[in-house]
């Protein structure tokens, strides 16, 4: 879900840059801003005591990240993190309340937007405590081709690398690797340079 730009901008929203591996909001902190990715790729994680890096999710241009957190007041279950160069509009939490009240549409985009991403988590969370490898990695791709128009088999180019595959689905690098040739030779997926398709 994406508020449109002059909406944003009307309300004095203020475009930030991020380089890889800056951090746009820290696990723990208190939500002060609505944000925005213009472009780019930013990953939403936690880590484990043991270091583990656990992806909940990864958003590209035109998506909102940490906007429940803010609608709530509570402090963010996890880190957001730029994947790639990222620019972003940040709003204050005082002119997001303002745009929701003055634009009922877009309370009601949010709202829809929030409730996909329940359904999602919630159906991630069915999956990952599977035992089964293959059914995490599958369950992840229907769930990105969901949002493709184009259904047919290796339609969809995976935009994720292996390692966030792993880590979005619970699974060591190893495991997923294996897992993912595997399903190439059962003609799950396709790997066409190096890049796999659903």
């Amino acid at each position: 879900m994406a508020i449109k730009e002059t909406f944003l901008q009307s309300v004095e929203a203020i475009e930030e840059h991020y380089n890889v591996g800056d951090f746009i909001f820290r696990e723990g902190s208190t939500p002060q801003f609505y944000y925005q990715i213009m472009s780019g790729e930013v990953k939403l994680n936690r880590f484990a005591e043991d270091g583990k890096e656990f992806i909940q999710n990864i958003f590209t241009d035109k998506s909102s990240i940490g906007e429940s957190m803010l609608i709530l007041g509570k402090p963010y279950p996890m880190n957001a993190v730029a994947l790639t160069p990222c620019v972003v509009l940040k709003l204050g939490r005082n002119q997001f309340f303002q745009l929701l009240q003055e634009h009922r549409e877009i309370f009601t985009d949010i709202y829809s937007t929030l409730a996909d991403h329940t359904f999602e988590k919630q159906t991630l969370m069915r999956v990952i405590t599977s035992e089964n490898a293959e059914d995490r990695l599958i369950e992840i791709m229907e769930l990105l081709k969901e949002s493709s128009d184009n259904k047919d088999k290796f339609s969809l180019e995976i935009p994720h690398t292996r390692q966030q595959l792993a880590s979005l689905t619970g699974l060591s690098i190893e495991t997923a690797i294996r897992t993912i040739k595997k399903m190439e030779k059962k003609n799950i997926v396709m790997i066409k340079d190096r890049k796999i398709f659903y």
